[in-house]
């Protein structure tokens, strides 16, 4: 007898849900295990869904608490009998939760994210928290932790499975000429940050590492995404004579060539995130990571193999690790070799679907 599975969860951008969906499509082809996913009608995966043998379902929840978005789910866990619920997001958590009521069902939660849930808060009791979840499926070993100190009875609840990636994904890339964009020489040395800009990202700390870098390097920062433009960024930027080389691009359609093109991915994050995607993508590429040793990230690289690990709020780490690659030209091209190795190898799209059908083999037979 097949497993089960309904999963509900948003697939409307297909380049960043793409790990995740293709955990499900690769379960979908194992005659273990029989999925259900609800979600927007207009997400390209449909066609590869369907094709999979994936039973599709043109619904998501759209509120947290709304009483028809939770009856309809309810009524499909029982006219379909299933035995899983995994809930990815929000508003499937909240409905989905409250639809398991009394059901014979597993309720999966997932979790990204290390921070904002708290014991002594009871809105954390509404979702994470919630006694009726049997499991959280965290996106690594730092959110686990974080999760069961949180947990305060069965804290085996929360486990770790990494959403891998195919390296083959990024074959396509390839690297665009943003030093001819920009009017930089072609022997720069390019260092590279993609995010949507929150304090997390620690991007003062990246601006003052280049601000201690001698201004006759030829080292320049490309700052791609949203906010990366703050009052406070350009006031420093300005003050600290780094305007020749910081340059800020925004958002960029094509910002997967851009990191193509660079030489090094610098991600400076000092609290709260799990395995950052962006610096996975990097790494698949071949771009040799610097990162930060918070929870979650640090799990990303081996250090001084496939990247090198510095101390978290600290531009002077930053900066010399930046220049360590910077001189070491052998170095740094072992690392980008590394890099894609240690995604091939530890961060695979096929050693996620292994743990997640553990989980739910598990899940049903406990």
């Amino acid at each position: 007898m097949s497993i089960k599975l309904l999963v509900i969860s948003k697939y409307n951008d297909y380049h960043s849900s793409r790990p995740e969906a293709k955990i499900f499509i690769e379960l979908a082809k194992k005659s273990e295990f029989e999925i259900h996913i609800m979600t927007f009608g207009e997400t390209k995966f449909r066609e590869e869904f369907e094709q999979a043998g994936i039973k599709f379902i043109d619904f998501h929840p759209k509120k947290k608490f709304d009483k028809e978005e939770i009856k309809f789910i309810r009524n499909y866990l029982i006219e379909n009998s299933i035995e899983i619920l995994h809930l990815f997001n929000s508003q499937s958590s909240y409905s989905g939760i409250r639809a398991a009521k009394n059901l014979d069902v597993k309720v999966v939660l997932y979790r990204g994210f290390a921070g904002h849930i708290n014991w002594y808060n009871p809105i954390s009791y509404l979702k994470y928290l919630h006694p009726r979840v049997d499991k959280i499926v965290c996106n690594s070993i730092g959110v686990e932790n974080y999760l069961k100190k949180q947990l305060l009875w069965r804290k085996n609840k929360a486990i770790s499975a990494n959403k891998g990636h195919d390296i083959n994904w990024y074959n396509h890339y390839k690297a665009h000429n943003i030093k001819e964009e920009l009017g930089l020489d072609q022997d720069s040395f390019l260092l590279i940050n993609v995010a949507n800009n929150r304090k997390m990202k620690g991007i003062p700390y990246l601006l003052k590492a280049i601000s201690l870098i001698k201004s006759n390097k030829n080292i320049h920062l490309l700052l791609v995404g949203n906010g990366m433009d703050t009052k406070e960024n350009l006031k420093f930027i300005e003050s600290s004579g780094i305007s020749d080389k910081v340059h800020i691009l925004g958002f960029r359609e094509d910002v997967l060539n851009i990191v193509a093109a660079s030489d090094v991915f610098v991600l400076s994050s000092i609290f709260g995130e799990s395995i950052t995607k962006s610096v996975i993508e990097a790494m698949s590429i071949g771009i040799a990571p610097i990162i930060t040793d918070i929870p979650g990230n640090i799990e990303l690289v081996e250090d001084g193999k496939s990247g090198l690990v510095v101390k978290s709020k600290s531009a002077e780490a930053l900066k010399d690790a930046i220049l360590k690659l910077y001189n070491d030209k052998e170095l740094l091209n072992k690392i980008s070799q590394e890099a894609s190795k240690h995604i091939e190898n530890r961060l695979n799209t096929k050693n996620t679907v292994e743990a997640y059908g553990e989980i739910y083999k598990d899940l049903v037979t406990s």
